[in-house]
């Protein structure tokens, strides 16, 4: 089952200084926390905040290579969470309905659904195995926050 997430906050993880993206569902009180790379961050940041860079950054240049050839992204997907490793797909479709699925990191995804104003989800199994893990012993030690109301609320 897919859950619709948004982008409710791009925060610091005080203990390694790592961009975290934290998806909260839709129409649910669901929280997934996704690290990401500072090079991610910037370009979800830039888009969140409608910065519009001289040149195009590549994931511009992304969304506009997909126009360009037809296609159009429909969704991406967080698709699955293996040995703290999270996956992704970007469903695109062309005119004559054509569908074409691309594997990716949900860093890059995540910019790209943003840039092409398209829906965010996430497998229910994902949303799963992270709250199995974020109520961990290893989480539970460290300073992120673990409840909904813990985190903060910087992106509306």
């Amino acid at each position: 089952m897919l859950v619709e997430v948004k982008i409710g906050a791009l925060i610091m993880d005080p203990n390694s200084n790592s961009p975290i993206v934290v998806l909260k569902g839709v129409d649910s009180d669901t929280i997934l926390p996704i690290w990401v790379g500072a090079f991610e961050a910037n370009a979800i940041a830039l888009e969140i905040e409608k910065i519009v860079p001289q040149r195009p950054m590549t994931h511009d240049l992304i969304r506009n290579l997909i126009a360009e050839i037809g296609y159009k992204v429909v969704r991406v997907i967080i698709t699955d969470l293996r040995e703290n490793t999270f996956y992704a797909q970007i469903e695109l479709t062309n005119e004559q309905g054509k569908i074409v699925t691309l594997d990716a990191r949900p860093s890059d995804a995540i910019a790209l659904a943003l840039r092409s104003d398209c829906a965010i989800f996430a497998e229910q199994k994902v949303l799963d195995i992270s709250a199995s893990t974020t109520n961990s012993e290893t989480a539970i030690e460290s300073d992120l926050p673990q409840t909904k109301e813990d985190w903060p609320d910087l992106i509306g």
